[in-house]
């Protein structure tokens, strides 16, 4: 292998400057066009309302960032006009310095039901017969009480396709500030794989990914490092391990800009790989190669994952999900949420189409022995896919 010439945590993070501060967030005017586009979808398929929780939805549809809680708070988008906030009363002054899409705030009591509140809205908005769709992040607890309330003056749905219509479909700015992310963390990346030395351990290699995020000032979100066997489980093993000369070596790694994420992961040997080790990573390399290639505008989503899963069937893996082979499905949609639409997955029929933005990260586990992952993000643009990020070149290579 041609190792990397060391350079030491410490040194990396020194290094590190606050790149986040410099990439302008979300407008206001995009903002508004994305409740428009809502609002298009909700006239399209017969819905007078869409109710969004505290969930990610939430905040890309308004800018408003809330944590979950046992308290109804969330919004009323209706097929026209402005949102309606809900607010427990005592939070309005704070919701009111949230808002950047202008509304009504509609407060509540505590000892008043905030779902009939909701239901009351609602109702007023729409006529006997009409349609509530409700955000599928929603509890159960809060959207059970709307529905009750409604009783069967409207029909109830769920907005999933309708919010995935406007989320899996990024802009020019979204497409930005998730490439400032996915650089910025290719650049941790890189600090790892620098820094590593026989006898680490995979805990202080994550609190290194976080603290390097940190300091590029974006949001750590997760770092997973695994050594040696433990390479072969998809989401780690509940333990720390320690770095031997001849392990194989797993990082995935996440943070985000704005609330729009990165993801990428890296698999490489410490040492000199052997003929076996070689042979595994160059068959997972195939696999990642044969994913992007198939992802072609006007192409279903499952066949992205049929391309890489071939790959690996036809060299003896498998079949289907067996290990070894290929666990999971291939990849999964990328935006503000670190999985969303579109998933690439056997049976998602859903047709690419530029703006998506998705993972490359079809896996050879062998369990018992070590794993293979290679995960690069990929956008569809108008003339096809693009990686956000370098991919690795080779097992001595990993960077380019």
């Amino acid at each position: 292998m041609s190792a990397p010439e060391y350079k030491s945590f410490e040194q990396s993070l020194s290094e590190f400057e606050n790149i986040a501060a410099a990439i302008p967030p979300i407008s206001i005017k995009e903002l508004s066009a994305r409740i428009a586009k809502l609002q298009g979808l909700m006239k399209a398929q017969g819905a007078k309302a869409v109710y969004l929780d505290t969930s990610t939805s939430l905040t890309y549809f308004t800018a408003i960032t809330l944590g979950a809680s046992e308290r109804l708070h969330g919004a009323i988008i209706p097929s026209s006009g402005a949102p309606i906030y809900i607010s427990p009363a005592f939070e309005e002054p704070k919701t009111e310095t949230l808002i950047t899409i202008r509304g009504e705030i509609a407060v509540w009591e505590e000892h008043e039901d905030p779902a009939l509140l909701v239901a009351d809205l609602i109702c007023g908005l729409s006529a006997e017969g009409d349609t509530l769709a409700f955000d599928p992040a929603t509890p159960f607890v809060f959207s059970s009480a709307i529905t009750s309330h409604i009783g069967g003056r409207l029909k109830v749905t769920g907005a999933k396709e309708m919010i995935a219509g406007c989320r899996q479909i990024k802009s020019a700015t979204e497409i930005a500030i998730i490439q400032a992310a996915m650089s910025a963390s290719l650049g941790v990346h890189k600090a790892v794989w620098q820094g590593l030395y026989e006898g680490v351990s995979t805990t202080e290699v994550t609190n290194f990914i976080s603290a390097a995020h940190t300091k590029l000032g974006m949001r750590h979100i997760f770092a997973a490092a695994q050594f040696g066997e433990a390479t072969a489980y998809p989401h780690g093993v509940p333990y720390p391990q320690i770095l031997k000369t001849g392990d194989m070596v797993l990082i995935d790694l996440g943070a985000h800009i704005h609330r729009y994420c990165s993801d990428i992961t890296r698999t490489y040997v410490f040492g000199e790989p052997t003929d076996r080790q070689r042979e595994l990573w160059s068959l997972e390399h195939k696999a990642h190669r044969a994913a992007f290639d198939a992802a072609t505008l006007g192409v279903p989503c499952e066949d992205v994952d049929f391309a890489a899963r071939k790959v690996l069937t036809d060299a003896g893996y498998g079949p289907d999900y067996k290990v070894p082979g290929l666990p999971h499905r291939t990849g999964h949609g990328l935006g503000m949420d670190m999985h969303e639409d579109p998933y690439i997955v056997r049976g998602n029929k859903m047709l690419l189409q530029p703006g998506m933005v998705f993972s490359d990260e079809p896996m050879l586990a062998l369990y018992g022995e070590c794993g293979v992952r290679l995960e690069d993000i990929i956008y569809m643009s108008e003339s096809g896919p693009v990686f956000f990020t370098e991919p690795a070149v080779s097992i001595d290579k990993p960077f380019g």
